[in-house]
């Protein structure tokens, strides 16, 4: 950021190995040099997360940086983006809301999109044009492959953070088929003797007639059926209001519920480190990015951490078999680029083949990532060389 070049960096790492506090340092840093800098996060849950965490970390410190939550849900919101637009607010923190057509910023001098995944590249896009060439920080447990074609391809810089934090253990995972699901309800109890809880991913809400398989509702009505009165279960999905959402989470932070059954409403910003396993129905249904942030949600303590991903189809699900031997998110996005292809480089497009004639990222990352570092050597000797005129002006 001081280098006096515009940055466009990715930050990969997984849950819990401290991008939060880089994204923070690189907001003070654009706010002391007298810029605005902008935190999006994809779901109102993790932005006011962020927010809280914020505000905290402000007031520990006793600084003097005015900070501003915008969401959807976000009441005077007219009044909060004049008062963007005037400058009077150092920090923005909020969902979708802080790139929308009415906010305009003072002096922008950084954007951070934090679980980039669950953004479009028009989206993301849309929140860079807010500011004059601004810094471009990305955050993710998992970079898609289309970040992963962009990384290799020398046209955005990596930092990885690959060190767990102290007592951290790797979470142990095992793949099942539908008809063993009594296997993970009996491994569930096991925990919640220990005093541990649980979480449950269903990838619908209720049932309806363009799927016919696991949905939340449904699903707490087996579990009553399955574990003893004694234990509490919950339900949590998107169409919920803000305070049901809430008061859930709040209870399950207390542990007075035990076992949450949930939409993947509980992707990001969900840290309960009571809980220690985590059963995914029908995961044959879902990405592999989705799979790895939900399985994130599990071990983020000194406990040891589990998650069951149960197959819904008769045959073998390739994605789940990833999923089940390594918890790397390089080794994750790889697999991923090599089963649908990394999009676009130069469009919108976020999967598919490229349509490069001479080089395949899937086979030639080796020579890519050396013919990268080799164009970055040579401008630095010679900088008036990024100032060769372009192949059509030449023409």
């Amino acid at each position: 950021m001081i280098s006096g070049h515009q940055m466009t960096r990715l930050v990969q790492g997984d849950v819990g190995t401290g991008k939060t506090i880089v994204a923070f340092l690189s907001l003070f840093l654009a706010v002391e040099n007298g810029y605005q800098g902008v935190l999006m996060a994809p779901t109102e849950v993790l932005a006011s997360q962020h927010y809280a965490d914020m505000l905290e970390t402000i007031a520990n410190n006793n600084l003097p940086y005015r900070c501003v939550l915008l969401t959807g849900s976000t009441k005077r919101k007219k009044e909060l983006y004049k008062k963007v637009s005037y400058g009077e607010f150092d920090i923005i923190i909020g969902t979708h809301a802080v790139m929308q057509k009415e906010v305009c910023y003072k002096k922008l001098g950084i954007v951070i999109t934090d679980e980039q995944h669950r953004f479009g590249v028009e989206q993301r896009r849309a929140l860079k044009e807010k500011g004059q060439d601004p810094h471009t920080l990305i955050m993710s447990a998992t970079p898609i492959p289309r970040t992963l074609g962009l990384m290799v391809y020398g046209d955005l810089d990596v930092s990885i953070i690959n060190e767990m934090p102290a007592d951290r253990k790797p979470i142990k995972n095992a793949l099942i088929n539908k008809n063993q699901r009594a296997l993970g309800w009996k491994t569930i109890l096991r925990e919640i003797n220990h005093g541990h809880q649980a979480y449950i991913v269903c990838p619908a809400v209720e049932e309806n007639e363009n799927y016919d398989g696991i949905n939340v509702i449904s699903y707490v009505k087996k579990m009553r059926t399955v574990f003893s009165p004694s234990i509490q279960i919950g339900m949590l999905y998107g169409k919920m209001n803000t305070s049901q959402k809430q008061e859930i989470m709040d209870r399950f932070n207390e542990n007075e519920i035990q076992i949450l059954v949930s939409t993947t409403v509980i992707e990001v910003g969900v840290n309960v480190p009571n809980a220690t396993i985590m059963m995914i129905e029908d995961a044959n249904m879902f990405g592999l990015s989705q799979l790895h942030q939900l399985r994130g949600r599990v071990g983020r303590g000194k406990l040891q951490g589990y998650c069951i991903f149960v197959n819904g189809n008769a045959g073998k699900c390739e994605r789940l078999e990833i999923m089940k031997n390594t918890n790397d998110g390089f080794k994750i996005a790889e697999e991923d680029m090599k089963l649908r292809g990394i999009g676009e480089l130069l469009g919108n497009r976020q999967s598919g083949d490229t349509g490069f004639v001479m080089a395949d990222l899937k086979e030639d990352q080796r020579i890519l990532k050396f013919a990268s570092m080799a164009v970055e050597q040579l401008l630095t000797y010679n900088p008036s060389l990024s100032k060769f005129p372009k192949l059509e002006e030449r023409l």
